[in-house]
């Protein structure tokens, strides 16, 4: 099982959550940016019913259509 890492860091005049190069929305202050990395990292934990088709944008900018399962979920946690 793949294993990923928020992190929570200063950004944009607030505080962000960051997956790999990836910043989150900006927030007031780091206890907001630390709840909302939290949630998000506990809904990784939730797998869906009988998957679903998912739409992603890599890093050179193209869009991927692809079937995701629902039963391959990451363990993830928050740092910051």
């Amino acid at each position: 099982m793949d294993r990923i890492h928020y992190r929570v860091v200063e950004h944009d005049g607030g505080w962000a959550y960051k997956l790999g190069d990836v910043f989150s929305e900006s927030f007031p202050t780091h206890d907001a940016a630390l709840a909302r990395a939290r949630q998000v990292a506990r809904q990784q934990h939730v797998p869906g019913n009988a998957g679903a088709v998912i739409e992603y944008q890599d890093a050179k900018g193209e869009w991927h259509t692809e079937f995701s399962a629902a039963d391959d979920r990451p363990e993830a946690d928050v740092t910051g």
